[in-house]
This record gives structure tokens, C-alpha cells and sequence, in this order.
């Protein structure tokens, strides 16, 4: 099951980093700018925002097995229209079809989580699957990069539709059935994040800007301004991926009620010294590699452990529409970051562009502070 869950937060976000590590070729092969490439971002996120708050309420009512067999399907639909784009135009559509398998990941797996797995082992569940996510950046980073050098970046990419497929067919014979669906909740309360939820989203939001421009940006900077092969430069996004499976997995074992509260504004600060070892990699190359080990450890795992806050606090029957609302937070700043740091692309200006990443995980971080004190005012409020 944890495998399963793995491979789908894999698949539901392989496309950003398949198009931030293949960035490089793709610029020269298609024909397409820097701001181009970051478009690609928005238009995928931008879709995944808006259809999350639905696609939540959706697995609610379907079941994680439905929603994750579909998953895997568009996803490998997706992957193959990208690996088949002639230009801009259906390289743009078939990324907003990418939005999809984005908006039903955290909500299919985070019920999955809550239907089969004892509380006791939830949070670590959770921090496993999460790194999910940066499996797929590992896996467009290195495997991947490297098979576009031989088959070409097409070739890599329908390699990556034709595994969605077998992962489609495993998640089909290996789940339970789904149970019936619960009434569905009013929509007046689906739609609106409330409380932590509403927090978490802000939080989700700032954070998910900066990540996004760095996951988008980062091998295009590596190959224009530092002088590494295409190659090299997809390595960068190999090793910020490595190093946000093991955040991730190591701050969700962490986060345990009380001390979770506080992870998500120490996680921001983390990644605001990693924004700034980015920026140094102009000075000094090494230090680029420690930035993307630094955004793997803490930016990555920031997201991470907003899940285990919700799989922690979800009230019966809305944890599928508490973890959309929360996805949309962050699908909504993967939308934003990435124009506004190609407009500095486009100039050359990475250096200014990675100050504007440090000022996003600021924001993120004073967003999260604010909302733990808060949380725990409350708390200890009740509790006298």
C-alpha cells in the first residue's frame, strides 16, 4: 500500500519536473523562451488549483481506488501528448490535462491512508508517500535526463507514460474495494477553507511559489548562467529530489501533535538559507549543490508536513475535501512562481530571481508562525 501511495504522488507531479529537467532541451528543441517554459507551470497548476476543491469532494465520494486508478491513467495520457508536442500550443494542453492526477493525489491518498492504516502509523505513512513526490523529481532528474541523452527527450518522456499505465493496472489489482460513499458534505463548507485549513493553504501558497520556480528553473540556471551540460544540469533537480525523500520522510516522522504545530514556520526559515545558497552558486558552484539539498530538506518537506496536520485533524468524513483545500493553496503558488521568476530569466537575472524565492518561504514562514501561536493560544484557551 505505502509503495502504491508512493508512486502516485510520483506520477501526479512527474510532468513539472520532467519539463524543469528536461527544460534545456526542450528550450532549443521546441523553440520556446524561458517565460514559455515557467507558462507551462501555470497552466498545469493553475487547473490543478481549480479543480482541487471538486476533485477532493470527488474522492470523497468515489473511493481512493477509483480516483487513484484514474490518476494514473490520465497521467500517462498527459506524458504521452507531452512527448508528442510539436510546440507551445499542445505542449500547454496537455500540461493542463496534467492538473488532474495533481488535484486527486493528496485527497485519494491521505483517505487511502486513513481507511487502511492503523493511527499510530499514520504520520509515517504519510511522510513516506509524500516523498513520493520527490521520487518523481529523482526519477526526471537522473534516470530519465540521462535516457533523453539516448533516446532523445521524447523517448524519455513516453518511457514515463508507458510505466503510468503498468501503475494504473497495479493500483487496479491491488487496492481493496472501494466502501460506499458517505453523504457528501454541505457545499457551503467543501469549498471554504476554515481554520487550520485555511492557514495551511495560505502557508501552502507562498511556499508552493518558490518551490515551484526553483523545481522549474533550476537545471535551465545550472546549463545558461553556471556552464553545466544539459545533463549535469538535470542532475540538480536528481539530487534536490533525494534529498526531499528523505526530508520529508524524516520531518513527517517528526511531526507529532504539539510539535507539528511548529514544523511548518522552521521548515520556511530552512529554505529561505536555501534560496540563499542558490544564489551563491553565481560565486561559487558547490554551493548550488548544497541549495538544492537545502530545498529538498526543507522547502519540500514543508507540504509534507501540512498532510500529516490534516490526516492528523481532518474531522470525519472531510479529510478528502481538507486535503484539496490545502492542494489548492499550494497548486495555486506553483501557478504564480515560475512567470514571475522567467520574467528574470529572460533578463539573466537569476540572482535576483532567487531573492524573490527567499522573500516567498519568508512570507511562508511568517504565515505558519502566526498560525501556531494562534493554534496554540486556542489550545491551551480550551484546555483551562
Amino acid at each position: 500500500m505505502t509503495a502504491l501511495l508512493t508512486c502516485a504522488m510520483a506520477f501526479s507531479m512527474l510532468q513539472l519536473f520532467l519539463l524543469g529537467a528536461l527544460g534545456p532541451r526542450l528550450v532549443e528543441a521546441l523553440d520556446i523562451s524561458p517565460t514559455v517554459l515557467g507558462l507551462t507551470t501555470t497552466v498545469g497548476f493553475g487547473t490543478a488549483a481549480a479543480l482541487s476543491p471538486s476533485g477532493g469532494r470527488m474522492v470523497d465520494r468515489i473511493g481512493p481506488r477509483r480516483a487513484l486508478v484514474l490518476l494514473f491513467l490520465v497521467s500517462a495520457l498527459a506524458l504521452a501528448l507531452i512527448g508528442a508536442a510539436p510546440g507551445a500550443g499542445l505542449l500547454l494542453s496537455a500540461v493542463a490535462l496534467g492538473g488532474i492526477p495533481q488535484a486527486l493525489a493528496n485527497p485519494a491518498t491521505n483517505k487511502a491512508i486513513l481507511a487502511t492504516v492503523a493511527p499510530a502509523r499514520r504520520g509515517a505513512v504519510t511522510g513516506l508517500k509524500q516523498s513520493g513526490v520527490q521520487l518523481g523529481a529523482f526519477a526526471a532528474g537522473l534516470p530519465l535526463a540521462a535516457l533523453a541523452g539516448g533516446l532523445g527527450w521524447r523517448g524519455a518522456v513516453w518511457t514515463a507514460a508507458g510505466v503510468a499505465m503498468l501503475a494504473g493496472v497495479w493500483a487496479l489489482r491491488a487496492l481493496p474495494a472501494d466502501t460506499p460513499a458517505a453523504p457528501a458534505p454541505p457545499a457551503s463548507t467543501s469549498y471554504v477553507p476554515r481554520g487550520m485549513v485555511a492557514w495551511l493553504a495560505a502557508f501552502s501558497l507562498f511556499l508552493g511559489a518558490g518551490i515551484a520556480s526553483v523545481n522549474t528553473y533550476l537545471a535551465l540556471y545550472g546549463a545558461e548562467r553556471l556552464g553545466m551540460g544539459p545533463t549535469m544540469a538535470g542532475g540538480l533537480v536528481a539530487v534536490l529530489g533525494v534529498a526531499g525523500i528523505f526530508g520529508r520522510i524524516g520531518w513527517s516522522k517528526a511531526a507529532r501533535p504539539g510539535w507539528a504545530e511548529w514544523l511548518p514556520a522552521l521548515l520556511a526559515c530552512g529554505a529561505v538559507g536555501a534560496a540563499a545558497l542558490l544564489a551563491g552558486g553565481l560565486l561559487a558552484i558547490p554551493l548550488v549543490w548544497a541549495g538544492a539539498v537545502a530545498i529538498g530538506v526543507f522547502a519540500v518537506s514543508g507540504n509534507a508536513v501540512s498532510m500529516v496536520l490534516v490526516v492528523q485533524r481532518a474531522a470525519p468524513g472531510r479529510a478528502g475535501a481538507d486535503s484539496a483545500l490545502v492542494a489548492a493553496g499550494f497548486f495555486a503558488g506553483f501557478a504564480v512562481g515560475p512567470p514571475l521568476f522567467g520574467l528574470l530569466a529572460e533578463s539573466g537575472r537569476y540572482g535576483t530571481g532567487w531573492v524573490l524565492v527567499a522573500v516567498e518561504f519568508a512570507v511562508a514562514g511568517a504565515v505558519a508562525f502566526l498560525w501556531s501561536v494562534r493554534d496554540r493560544s486556542m489550545r491551551t484557551g480550551a484546555a483551562g
